[in-house]
């Protein structure tokens, strides 16, 4: 018998007005006293393919990034994790409802049966689910999911979940918002290493319905691992000033070489080879994640446009990040796609996916 197919019907996407990228470089190249580190951040930071950033953080006094005076970050104070939390209770659900109010734009967000939520940048009770689905007045009966500190590979999670409910429920309607507010915990950091990990991430929010309506893309055969003895290259650590981000600089080798393994790949494209496949929805970690895919799977350059064009427009947002790549590629026809993603673990997360 054949099994209901779940469809990602429509995305809609949201950042904050607040560009706050070049900023702080400014800031990062003046916490590094070591002329070799100085060095190395400037090219790597040219090299990042990311030009853009946005925070939900308001400008300072004169207008200025959350750095200057009068800013959330004033004078190199670095804030307690209770106040950055009180932020992020109020500011995650604004930013998740514009992303909300993009994909009703697009389709009507009527008749909600679920509502999966992924973020892992803030913690907050009753949960942004419950305050989201409170401010779209949603059924007191619809059920709640809440995807919490799975990182990047989190959309795929939140996707992966609504497909098995439309797969077991036909006639569900399931609303899938990821939202993260990553510059709420900037760190005091001194090394090259740990700056040019935050020069990654920025905030964004997406917002996606899944049903079993044929319109959009068909979300297929999942695809999971976690690679062994690397629990230790992407960590996210609570400390008493917010959550500190450790990105280890052997990440990319580690995927490129999980990629090659003919077990893996086979896992990830499924009964596919590479060259059978017409789009690639990776998610932008960083240009040189980015390009440890495009070499293990000798992709051409063009391949990966829609995933650099995202990290280039708005950087890492964690989990939402998939879901703008995903956005981007709606409309177009597509036999064969995967999406994928890597967090913390080392873990990759991805499914196929095809057009309606």
């Amino acid at each position: 018998m054949n099994q209901p197919t779940a469809y990602l019907n429509h995305v809609g996407t949201s950042v904050p007005a607040h560009d706050i990228h070049d900023a702080f470089i400014g800031w990062a190249r003046e916490r590094l006293n070591d002329l070799r580190e100085q060095r190395l951040f400037d090219r790597m930071a040219a090299r990042s393919g990311i030009r853009h950033r946005w925070s939900v953080l308001p400008a300072a006094d004169a207008g200025g990034s959350p750095l200057e005076p009068g800013g959330f970050y004033a004078g190199g104070h670095m804030p307690g994790t209770g106040e950055r939390m009180r932020l992020y209770a109020r500011l995650a659900p604004d930013l998740a409802i514009t992303a909300i109010e993009s994909l009703a734009g697009q389709v009507a967000v009527e008749g909600i049966t679920h509502l999966v939520v992924a973020s892992c940048t803030g913690f907050v009770a009753p949960g942004v689910d419950q305050v989201i689905a409170r401010r779209l007045n949603l059924s007191p009966s619809v059920e709640r999911l809440l995807v919490g500190f799975m990182g990047c590979y989190a959309a795929v999670a939140a996707l992966r979940s609504a497909r098995h409910i439309v797969r077991s429920r036909p006639d569900a309607r399931v609303l899938v918002v990821c939202v993260e507010l990553s510059s709420l915990h900037l760190q005091p950091a001194g090394n090259a290493e740990s700056l040019l990990a935050m020069l990654q991430f920025g905030d964004g929010a997406a917002a996606a319905l899944v049903s079993g309506e044929p319109e959009g893309f068909a979300i297929e055969t999942p695809f999971a691992t976690t690679l062994p003895q690397s629990d230790a290259l992407i960590r996210w650590d609570i400390t008493d000033t917010g959550f500190a981000m450790h990105l280890s600089g052997e990440v990319p080798g580690r995927i490129a070489e999980a990629l090659a393994d003919p077990q893996i790949a086979a896992g990830a494209l499924g009964k596919r080879r590479a060259g059978d496949i017409d789009a690639w929805a990776i998610h932008p970690g960083g240009r040189s994640i980015l390009d440890a895919v495009e070499r293990a799977f000798s992709l051409s350059p063009e391949a990966l446009a829609p995933s650099r064009q995202v990290l280039q427009d708005k950087g890492n947002m964690s989990s939402a990040t998939l879901m703008f790549v995903l956005e981007s590629m709606l409309g177009q026809s597509i036999e064969s796609g995967l999406a994928l993603a890597f967090g913390p673990g080392l873990a990759a997360e991805g499914f196929a996916f095809r057009s309606a």
